[in-house]
């Protein structure tokens, strides 16, 4: 259920407008250029933070030419951006555990702005710590079902040494402990397979429901502020989002 629940999630974001697109492709950008700089290096083949941003890049439909001028951009001297990585853990309505990772160039905007979304839907921004033992990470990659025999790719998936596989609905959910993520990303895109999306995420222990309309209706509003924010590269909850018809295809 929970990995459904995930699956749920991720074809909400798939099914953005194009403006959305657009902010999420920000947003990954904004990875990159952090990946460059940190890397020192703009060759993903030495840099392998850089090259797992790539892939999610890829995963998310952006365009390898978009890719191309951030990496030279970000190698460029004349390039003044200086973001910091801050993770930012709260409560939603009904006590719901909520995990935010920005990549930020004033902390203190973000902060503020943070603290006005959970104030504003009903929830809270605590202390650094407060949730963040309630989740694992874990590397998941989304495969589409369509066209493809499970044994076939369980066995490719064991085989590059994923730690879990199972089928979710119309897609095909492996997991892979963070230190072997992407070897396990490499060996299947060298199978041929391509994914909707490859990443380490924060997945929860526990996923709890909301009874409450009105409470779903600020959970709703709180995720929907967050995921509208530049700063904010991922948003990580332990909400199990009620199925719309949509996603319960």
């Amino acid at each position: 259920m929970a990995g459904h629940s995930k699956w749920n999630n991720i074809k909400r974001k798939k099914e953005k407008t194009d403006s959305q697109r657009a902010k999420i492709f920000t947003k990954i950008g904004r990875e990159i250029a952090v990946a460059v700089k940190e890397g020192g290096s703009g060759d993903p083949a030495s840099n392998s933070k850089l090259k797992d941003c790539i892939a999610k890049a890829k995963a998310n439909n952006v365009p390898n030419e978009n890719i191309d001028r951030i990496i030279k951009k970000a190698v460029g001297d004349g390039n003044s951006d200086n973001y910091e990585a801050i993770q930012y853990e709260g409560y939603g309505p009904s006590g719901i555990a909520v995990i935010v990772e920005t990549l930020t160039d004033n902390r203190n905007r973000t902060a503020g702005d943070l603290r006005h979304y959970f104030d504003k839907c009903g929830g809270n921004l605590g202390m650094t710590g407060c949730v963040g033992y309630l989740f694992n990470k874990k590397g998941i990659l989304v495969i589409e079902a369509e066209g493809l025999d499970e044994d076939v790719v369980m066995e490719a998936a064991l085989d590059a040494g994923a730690s879990d596989f199972s089928a979710e609905g119309d897609v095909f959910e492996i997991q892979a402990e963070p230190d072997t993520f992407a070897a396990v990303r490499d060996y299947l895109e060298e199978k041929g397979y391509t994914f909707v999306s490859a990443q380490v995420e924060q997945v929860p222990d526990v996923y709890n429901t909301i009874e409450d309309p009105e409470l779903v209706a600020k959970m709703e509003k709180l995720l929907e502020l967050l995921d509208d924010n530049d700063d904010v590269q991922n948003v990580w909850h332990n909400w199990e989002q009620p199925e719309t018809d949509e996603s319960a295809e």
